[in-house]
């Protein structure tokens, strides 16, 4: 799995991010959610997300230089790609479940509000 986790370390974000717009928006929902899931998550800003945009960053520097991880990831759990996000131990891979759970549940038609864990 070490190979592997490697390799998606090194993606680009820019080039996984309009996978998860498409992804959300062919269920009917918003670039905006997309935004405003990644801003809860990770503490980026428009700007922020911009730049890491433009600049290719990979997930690993993705992650590393995030302003400020959500308090309320830890309410985050379930099932993405085989794996219990919960039970994780790899907390980069962690980071990056996480993002794809949201970005699921955005896509399954969940609320905001339940998304954002608000509820």
């Amino acid at each position: 799995m070490d190979t592997k986790n490697t390799r998606i370390y090194q993606m680009s974000f820019a080039g996984v991010y309009p996978h998860y717009i498409a992804k959300a928006e062919t269920k009917g929902r918003t670039k905006a959610e997309v935004d405003e899931t990644i801003f809860w998550l990770t503490g980026y800003d428009n700007d922020g997300l911009q730049t890491v945009i433009e600049e290719k960053t990979n997930f690993e520097d993705f992650f590393n230089k995030a302003p400020k991880l959500n308090p309320g990831v830890s309410k985050i759990t379930g099932v993405i790609c085989g794996y219990r996000v919960e039970e994780i131990e790899d907390p980069l891979m962690q980071k990056i479940r996480y993002l794809d759970k949201l970005v699921d549940e955005l896509a399954k038609g969940k609320t905001m509000d339940k998304i954002l864990r608000k509820i």
